[in-house]
């Protein structure tokens, strides 16, 4: 979202955020998930705020959940709160 369109390399931005490289490219690569800390810290560093990052994390925990496979489709429904109204 910001490092290609800012030409950042992962040290620059490590260094700005002053957390170590291994993991800002633990985060770009997909091996770590943006925590509260790093949010706090991405919100500074580009003006945005702490619950854009978390969320991003959030929607992209549950893409992958949802394409992971498709076992939760098999889920038997057995509340329908949202259709009565108690929702």
């Amino acid at each position: 979202m910001y490092i290609r369109p800012l030409s950042l390399t992962i040290t620059d931005l490590a260094k700005s955020l002053g957390v170590s490289r291994k993991a800002v490219s633990a985060i770009v690569n997909e091996r770590k998930s943006v925590t509260p800390e790093m949010a706090l810290r991405l919100s500074q560093a580009f003006d945005t705020t702490p619950d854009l990052w978390l969320n991003l994390q959030r929607k992209h925990d549950l893409w992958c959940a949802m394409n992971a496979n498709n076992d939760w489709r098999d889920v038997r429904q057995i509340y329908q709160g949202a259709e009565a109204g108690l929702l």
